[in-house]
């Protein structure tokens, strides 16, 4: 499927993020973990790979609900990478403050990847947050800056990117608030990339549509509804689910690129669900649509082409047999023997 994609002459953005799916009994891998929407249920937690541009789900482990975001993502991404063809080029990989750790971000920069990833707030980098006397005024309220800092468990320094913004009525502001700075919130990612820090904070703005694809996976195509008892075959089910998002949007780019990317439940309305009924014309068997459906009329010409085909979408069925035949085959079978 990955041989059929047009890459941005850039590369792609490839973001992680992890999930919930919520599962109610005792099924394997089903563990109480991070759960926001019903603290202490068992839940699943998988953790995606996805080509924003596309989009595109590259690579996907269903994992037990007790796994933190950002375990094992090393070995998760080494997968993915592999399965890249020649010459599909990553300009960035994306991912939040659950990914935050030293093994992941020495590992981009063994790979030359760039990448920018949102820092975990500990204490000592909330320290050396309130320090800063140096800001760039944007518009809207932000203000930028940039430090470098290596912090007690990592083995170089790396940049850190911050964003504050002032905290006014009647505007929810994003971020962490300090309290040794009251009136801000704070947003910080660390980054290998040269460009300004207004640059890394509007790409990484560019992360928000991953959550908007998982939600579609769940909602549309219902990526969390398929549970069994046996982990591997959950997993097969959520992976037949990502199959189906990604053919999809392989449709939409080969088919229905012009008009821009649509939810799956839209397609499903727009262009694969039309209301029939099997019935007949005088003597002649006909199908027979339903007008309000709104894929119709862009769809005759699609229908009327797979008519004149001359070819059925499928052999007829057998008639079954009689009773009497049936017994016919019996007793010439019983004098063959």
């Amino acid at each position: 499927m990955l041989d059929l994609i047009e890459a941005p002459k850039a590369g792609f953005s490839l973001d992680l993020d992890s999930t919930v799916f919520l599962r109610e009994g005792n099924q394997e891998g089903a563990a109480k973990g991070y759960n926001p929407g019903r603290p202490g249920r068992k839940s699943h937690h998988p953790i995606l790979a996805v080509l924003v541009e596309m989009p595109f789900v590259l690579h996907t482990w269903l994992r037990p609900g007790n796994t933190g975001a950002g375990r094992n993502v090393v070995e998760f991404l080494k997968e993915a990478l592999k399965i890249l063809p020649v010459g599909l080029k990553i300009q960035c990989v994306r991912a939040d403050s659950g990914f935050f750790d030293q093994k992941l971000l020495g590992f981009l920069e063994e790979q030359g990847l760039p990448y920018i990833v949102v820092a975990r707030l500990g204490a000592p980098l909330k320290g050396m947050l309130s320090g800063i006397k140096d800001w760039t005024v944007v518009e809207g309220g932000y203000e930028v800056s940039e430090l470098r800092i290596q912090l007690g468990c990592w083995n170089v320094e790396r940049r850190f990117v911050v964003l504050r913004e002032r905290i006014r009525e009647g505007k929810d502001a994003v971020g962490r608030k300090l309290l040794d700075v009251p009136g801000y919130t704070y947003r910080v990612w660390v980054s290998n990339r040269t460009e300004s820090a207004v640059e890394i904070w509007r790409d990484y703005n560019g992360r928000a549509p991953v959550e908007q694809r998982i939600e579609e996976m769940k909602n549309d195509l219902h990526a969390d509804g398929f549970c069994t008892k046996a982990f591997f075959a959950t997993e097969a089910a959520f992976l037949g689910v990502v199959l189906s998002y990604n053919l999809l949007s392989l449709y939409q780019a080969a088919v229905t690129r012009q008009s821009g990317y649509s939810k799956p439940s839209t397609m499903r309305a727009a262009v694969f669900v039309g209301g029939a009924i099997l019935g007949r014309k005088g003597r002649e068997v006909v199908v027979r649509f339903s007008e309000s459906w709104g894929g119709l009329k862009k769809h005759i010409a699609l229908i009327e082409g797979a008519l004149k085909t001359g070819k059925s979408i499928a052999p007829p069925l057998a008639r079954p047999p009689t009773s009497e035949e049936k017994w016919s085959g019996l007793a010439i079978a019983g004098c063959t023997i």
